[in-house]
């Protein structure tokens, strides 16, 4: 049984705790300061993750310069809906971005599937000011979970709240879970331990 005090104080950030540590624990994981390797766990989720590289030929040259150039900023990754014939999920990252920023990205799909979530369905609904098709089917509290409980696998409430307490700045944490600095703010801020970080690091500076 865990103890309250290695989770988070709020009743959501809790939930996403405990799914996370189920994730830490699928993957072998002893030590709450552990990497967690999402390439590694993806298999097990049964998603075939290829380097973009591979995936050059099957695409346009027009699209392939908008999603790597004008485009790169909209996308981080996504799944295809339609499993391949061996039964897998095609994963797709954005070969731009950051290894680290692929580790959130990926883990969100991770918990997808770990979760149970059905697809986001695809439909046309309206289009922006501009002009653009919004075509997702968007549900905040799917998409909230399977980034909260992936983020939280990556940098768990543990070995996070020692972190901070012990004076680690969010960059120095980042690079222990080598994940992107911006991921380690948010697990702060969601933990409930922004106080203890100002206070902490901003004072010590």
């Amino acid at each position: 049984m865990v103890d309250t005090a290695d989770l988070p104080p709020t009743q959501k950030g809790r939930k996403f705790e405990l799914q996370a540590l189920g994730l830490r624990d699928f993957a072998g994981l002893k030590r709450d300061d552990q990497r967690l390797d999402p390439f590694r766990l993806a298999k097990y989720a049964n998603l075939f993750v290829p380097p973009f590289d591979e995936l050059k030929a099957s695409i346009s040259e027009e699209t392939l310069k908008h999603l790597l150039g004008e485009g790169s900023g909209d996308w981080s990754g996504g799944a295809c809906s339609v499993p391949l014939p061996d039964g897998r999920k095609l994963i797709i990252l954005n070969p731009t971005h950051s290894k680290s920023r692929q580790h959130a990205t990926l883990m969100e799909e991770i918990s997808h599937v770990f979760l149970g979530h059905k697809p986001s369905r695809l439909a046309v609904t309206t289009k922006t000011r501009d002009g653009r098709i919004r075509a997702r089917d968007y549900h905040h509290e799917i998409e909230e979970e399977a980034y909260g409980t992936g983020a939280a696998a990556l940098v768990p409430y543990t070995a996070l709240k020692r972190f901070v307490r012990e004076g680690k700045t969010s960059a120095e944490i980042a690079r222990k879970f080598n994940v992107s600095r911006q991921l380690v703010e948010y697990r702060i801020k969601v933990s409930r331990l922004w106080d203890d970080y100002k206070e902490n690091v901003f004072s010590a500076a």
